[in-house]
């Protein structure tokens, strides 16, 4: 039986990759804050391009950016930077 293949070697170089290169959310523009935990809805998180579920790729580096973990959540699996993402709401 396979594993998840986010808990593997390769994806885990990936994230540290990008990581190291600290640039900005690419869907906001905004700075990132590297050193957040990782459950602060503006860390850093991986986000793809081309979302998996409509084919991108898991490991490439080319289809890898980094993103806030609110703005990644936003934009869900839809295409591009210019999708319209909606604003969340707490009741």
């Amino acid at each position: 039986m396979a594993g998840n293949p986010r808990n593997g070697r390769p994806y885990r170089r990936l994230v540290d990759y990008q990581r190291g290169l600290g640039l900005p959310c690419w869907l906001c523009g905004h700075n990132i804050n590297y050193r957040l935990s990782p459950k602060h809805r503006l860390s850093f998180t991986l986000d793809h391009e081309i979302p998996l579920s409509r084919g991108g790729s898991l490991l490439d580096p080319a289809n890898a950016r980094s993103a806030h973990r609110a703005c990644n959540s936003a934009r869900g699996n839809r295409t591009g930077t210019t999708a319209p993402m909606r604003a969340s709401r707490r009741w």
